[in-house]
């Protein structure tokens, strides 16, 4: 509560003499919060609340202007000291949101292939040099989350000298073709949850963890998503859409649609492989429950992908050691 009186008075001065109402709107997995200044003449602002004892905003600011290519909130005032911010208001739909109140497949698609295109514009536009690299230290450092707080802390299974084993082939065959993949610039978390429905193309919020790297890597996150799941045929349909596009627009990406297929799926191993861990790492570490039951769904992309691949044996082998190879419900079953 002493963080939102901050707020409100922060507000109240860069906005002197006008009346507002204030509203949460929203929470990241780290410690932002966002909500929703409502003025008496009725025009709204989104407020960033970042700790500065936890988290700094600079990164946000460097990749908004970074970004301004796509549909970014546009930086209204800062206070980078108090960790404060006043972003331009991109509404309150979310793409998953509205894919959840619109089940039909065609109002799927034709989301999705709007986020694409944005997608498209953003790798474009990418340079060398400007953000960090994507390197393998950091795709090891994010792998590695999966035996430490998916294997040992959800599971209550330490990997023993068999699965270390296995573990070690699996990463060694995994990350050399990843970290050969053409670099552009990756949002690292370009979901549903993170593009907003606005008039004419989608709002994209969370960018401020962007890096240089892999592709497919955004792709990836965009169509084997963590709060909703297609069909298989739909996806591939998608990624084709997406090739088609990235080859007009000049991106990097091969001439051979089943080489570059192969790209997205290998990286969506390695995104997996993070985001479990991640989730049952918010859940154990930091109390956070409400991903933790999504758990399954990334296992089961997991096994589905790595038993497609001769090279990805060893992962397949370890994944059916620790939970079956049966597909799992999202919600614990095991």
């Amino acid at each position: 509560m002493q963080r939102q009186s901050e707020l409100k008075n922060w507000l109240a001065a860069v906005y002197p003499n006008q009346a507002f109402e204030l509203s949460f709107a929203a929470a990241d997995a780290d410690f932002r919060r966002y909500f929703r200044a409502t003025f008496s003449d009725g025009h709204t602002v989104i407020c960033m609340d970042a700790p500065p004892d936890k988290m700094s905003v600079a990164p946000y600011l460097k990749v908004q202007k970074l970004f301004d290519m796509v549909n970014v909130p546009q930086v209204l005032h800062v206070d980078e000291a108090q960790g404060f911010m006043a972003l331009s208001d991109l509404g309150n739909t979310t793409y998953l949101a509205a894919m959840q109140h619109d089940t039909r497949e065609i109002v799927h698609k034709t989301l999705l292939l709007e986020a694409i295109d944005e997608l498209v514009t953003l790798q474009t536009a990418s340079k060398p040099d400007v953000l960090p690299e994507y390197d393998r230290e950091v795709m090891l450092r994010e792998v590695n989350l999966f035996p430490e707080w998916f294997a040992a802390k959800e599971l209550g299974k330490p990997l023993n000298f068999k699965q270390r084993q296995l573990w070690q082939q699996a990463v060694d065959t995994l990350l050399p073709p990843l970290l050969a993949q053409p670099k552009v610039y990756v949002h690292r978390d370009y979901i549903v949850r993170n593009l907003m429905l606005t008039r004419g193309r989608p709002g994209v919020l969370d960018f401020q963890d962007a890096l240089y790297g892999p592709i497919s890597y955004d792709l990836v996150s965009l169509l084997r998503d963590a709060f909703i799941e297609w069909e298989e045929e739909f996806v591939l349909d998608l990624v084709i859409r997406y090739w088609e596009k990235a080859r007009a627009a000049g991106l990097p990406v091969p001439q051979d649609f089943d080489e570059f297929y192969r790209w997205f799926e290998w990286m969506g191993v390695q995104r997996h492989l993070k985001v479990a861990g991640i989730f049952a790492r918010l859940y154990y570490r930091d109390g956070k429950d409400k991903y933790r039951p999504e758990i399954p769904r990334f296992l089961n992309y997991l096994r589905r992908t790595s038993r497609r691949y001769v090279d990805l044996a060893p992962l397949y082998a370890l994944l059916v050691d620790l939970v079956g190879d049966d597909d799992l419900q999202t919600g614990y079953t095991f």
